[in-house]
């Protein structure tokens, strides 16, 4: 191959739009107005006035400190989600077994919480979500040995790894992890107060939580957007045979965004153990992988980008949880608003390019 050749990949990065690095206006202002639209036709049907469920969805979250920590505790799981599935999309990939990811990687971090309690906190925490991390990972290259090996799709692979994810967990807290003398479905004993995740003075916020989180974004951009491994990622995204012809290990890097995102979706999982839950519960990953899914959507994959969404659709479910209270609507309402952003910011880009 020559110098020429090898210089080849490097080609449609620096010739790529300014419209494939930032949402363009048009875009962004149709899909929200959409959505706006589209939720407030649902929550006239129901009797519910938009603009008061808009206040409450808009700042709610915002209210009272005790919710400011929880969207803060929402948003950090949720960004390494997204973080992981960008660099999945960045490879062509629809990584759907991303719950599955995190339940593992809850499991995983129970390992040497209950094996190894003795231990000094710091330590047993990093082991926590190194296990995690590599729970993540283990199962996410399950779904890359099904893709690269057996040609099975992802995302039946993923899915079908989500059930049997869900059902493991449920299995060690009726079974193996259940409380003592009792079976319930509600969760593992809880975990001894002193290997919590330290958080701040009457708030349930972890300090640890969202700086992780931010941690791994940062690494994420700088892989995608500044390595000759992202760039060969993005080039396996667009065209994987393309991308062989010119030397790039196509299944290789299938393989490590998968469980790139896995580990950081592991991580999550760890998270949601030792900060927010502090027990393993069947419903650990509490739809935040999905949750992740249309963050990414939304952004198109980029990490300068995955950072306001996900704290917007953080401070959308948190805002929401008043609605009963104060309205009488099921706070549901915020995912019907989350999911008609993506729709309508799809429909707004077929739009575009039609244009």
């Amino acid at each position: 191959m020559t110098s020429s050749d090898q210089a080849t990949p490097v080609r449609p990065d620096h010739r790529s739009p300014r419209s494939a690095r930032r949402p363009p206006l048009l875009v962004g202002t149709l899909a929200l107005g959409g959505a706006l639209l589209f939720t407030s036709l649902v929550l006239i049907s129901s009797g519910v006035p938009p603009l008061a469920a808009y206040k409450l969805i808009f700042l709610g979250a915002f209210s009272t400190p005790t919710r400011i920590s929880d969207m803060v505790m929402l948003a950090s799981p949720l960004l390494l989600c997204s973080c992981g599935l960008t660099l999945t999309f960045a490879a062509g990939l629809y990584n759907l077994g991303i719950e599955g990811q995190m339940i593992l990687g809850a499991v995983a971090a129970m390992i040497p919480l209950r094996l190894l309690p003795g231990l000094p906190p710091p330590l047993l925490w990093a082991l926590a979500l190194a296990a995690g991390a590599a729970g993540g990972a283990l199962w996410a290259l399950l779904v890359a040995g099904l893709r690269v090996g057996l040609r099975v799709n992802e995302i039946f692979a993923g899915l079908g790894l989500n059930f049997l994810a869900s059902g493991v967990s449920l299995y060690l807290v009726l079974g193996p992890w259940r409380r003592i003398g009792q079976a319930s479905s509600s969760g593992t004993e809880p975990l001894p107060s002193a290997i919590w995740l330290p958080t701040l003075n009457n708030l349930r916020v972890a300090p640890a939580a969202p700086v992780i989180a931010l941690v791994a974004l940062a690494l994420i951009w700088v892989a995608v957007t500044r390595t000759r491994w992202g760039l060969e990622l993005r080039a396996v995204g667009l065209n994987p045979q393309a991308a062989g012809r010119m030397g790039i290990p196509a299944a290789r890097r299938l393989a490590e965004s998968l469980a790139a995102c896995g580990a950081l979706a592991g991580i999550a999982g760890a998270i949601q153990v030792i900060a927010v839950f502090h027990q393993l519960i069947p419903s650990i990953s509490s739809g935040i992988g999905l949750l992740a899914l249309l963050v990414v959507l939304l952004v198109r994959a980029n990490p300068a980008w995955v950072l306001p969404i996900a704290a917007a659709f953080a401070v959308f479910t948190v805002g929401s949880v008043q609605m009963s209270v104060s309205l009488g609507a099921d706070s549901s309402i915020a995912g019907v608003l989350q999911g008609a952003l993506v729709l309508f910011a799809l429909l707004a880009r077929g739009f575009s390019a039609r244009r």
